[in-house]
């Protein structure tokens, strides 16, 4: 069912909890799979992607049970790896798919991955190539999944990567480098994209008790005898976190807790964006608020390393003072969908002129034309769309459920900031 997004009628004082990162959570459900003894992981993300990668683990044998609210504990360790009897589906997950297939090297045996249809037409192949280097058998007809590996045995040693497509392939390797026969040395193909999140990766292996270095062509994961069980708690989701700011900048308040300078997450770095287009942003070490203080400005921004809040921004520049240019990402067209040719075809469906080339585009703004916004079942269309709704009125979400990918909760937190009577489903 289509959700009509009403014309917030007030100005929005308030503080907004956003959920627990997708990205930490499925990194500290796999490293704590992989570390020996019990782990506890606190505010974890419940959502369709995290869930798939907790149901990949448990077939894999890892024994994941509920604690508390928001609380899992894992009891982990390799030894209790084993290979399933069916294959393990990943839906539309690409975290839960690339590092399970990284970590399946460690699995004896062999260990297959199916997804939906959007997954069957994501790319897997330079991540397959790069375990195919270490030795590793992995069937994979399609370059997409379904793929199985054949694993028993990482072997470390020196591959060659590319690095320009996606940083999950990479990630995916570093997460499960140190528990290899060797160190692996990793040299990458191409300039290294959303380079953020490979450093989250290495703050949280490091956490687990390995160690990933830097070197001069790529990285190196340091051999490490066993990951460390321990307590760890996920941050709040700096990419989901992008929707209130925005909505903010458009002449709100909100504050955003337990998220500020010392996150993990590159994409806290939007906030920056918004500063340039004229918002107030106060940004603590763990808390950060951002207030619309006029019009916005349009600017020109390099993406690059922080492409998942892409629609996040383009969302908002028909509301700009000019237009906005977003450059140097290609990369999101191989994401849930072409986010690229999304946003330029909904766009215009809503009367924006609209330019783009392979990698960038631009949003000349123009009067709004009230439209029903197609979703290409991607929660990050739906949710940066559900902003502009919530400032002009004008916008009609087709697949409002899409969301629950990564934040179930938003359409309710968006609601809460409406008074009595003014968001009617």
């Amino acid at each position: 069912m289509s959700l009509r997004i009403p014309r917030l009628a007030s100005t929005v004082r308030r503080t907004w909890n956003v959920p627990g990162s997708k990205s930490i959570t499925n990194r500290a459900l796999l490293l704590a799979a992989l570390a020996e003894g019990t782990s506890v992981v606190e505010n974890v993300l419940a959502s369709d992607d995290t869930q798939r990668m907790r149901e990949g683990l448990e077939a894999l044998g890892i024994a994941i049970r509920d604690g508390g609210p928001g609380q899992l504990i894992i009891d982990g360790g390799r030894s209790r790896l084993r290979a399933p009897a069916q294959p393990i589906f990943v839906g539309n997950s690409g975290t839960t798919v690339r590092f399970l297939a990284a970590a399946a090297v460690l699995v004896p045996g062999q260990v297959t991955f199916v997804g939906d249809e959007a997954m069957a037409k994501r790319p897997i192949a330079d991540l397959v190539e790069g375990l195919r280097q270490l030795g590793v058998q992995v069937d994979c007809a399609s370059g997409c999944p379904p793929l199985t590996v054949h694993g028993g045995r990482l072997a470390g040693g020196r591959i060659r990567l590319r690095a320009d497509k996606s940083s999950q392939y990479l990630t995916a390797l570093l997460l499960v480098a140190g528990l290899g026969e060797a160190p692996l040395d990793i040299e990458l193909v191409g300039t290294l994209v959303s380079r953020p999140y490979v450093e989250m990766t290495r703050r949280m292996v490091a956490d687990f008790g390995g160690l990933i270095e830097d070197a001069r062509t790529g990285f190196r994961a340091r051999r490490c005898a066993a990951y460390r069980a321990r307590g760890y708690r996920v941050e709040p989701d700096a990419s989901s976190a992008s929707y209130p700011f925005a909505l903010a900048a458009l002449g709100h308040d909100i504050t955003v807790p337990d998220l500020g300078t010392r996150s993990l997450q590159g994409d806290h770095a939007f906030v920056e964006l918004l500063k340039r287009m004229g918002a107030q942003v106060e940004a603590g070490a763990v808390i950060t608020r951002v207030v619309g203080v006029g019009d916005l400005a349009g600017i020109e921004a390099d993406m690059h390393h922080i492409s998942d809040t892409v629609m996040t921004l383009a969302a908002i520049a028909p509301l700009a003072d000019g237009p906005t240019t977003i450059r140097n990402v290609a990369n999101i067209r191989i994401k849930e969908c072409d986010r690229l040719a999304a946003m330029v075809a909904e766009l215009r469906k809503l009367g924006q002129e609209v330019e783009h080339g392979d990698d960038w585009l631009r949003v000349i703004p123009r009067p709004i034309t009230p439209a029903t916004v197609h979703c290409y079942r991607d929660h990050r269309i739906a949710m940066s769309f559900g902003v502009l709704g919530a400032a002009t009125g004008a916008v009609t979400v087709d697949d409002p459920g899409c969301v629950a990918k990564t934040y179930p909760g938003f359409w309710d937190d968006l609601r809460a900031c409406y008074g009595t009577g003014q968001w009617a489903r």
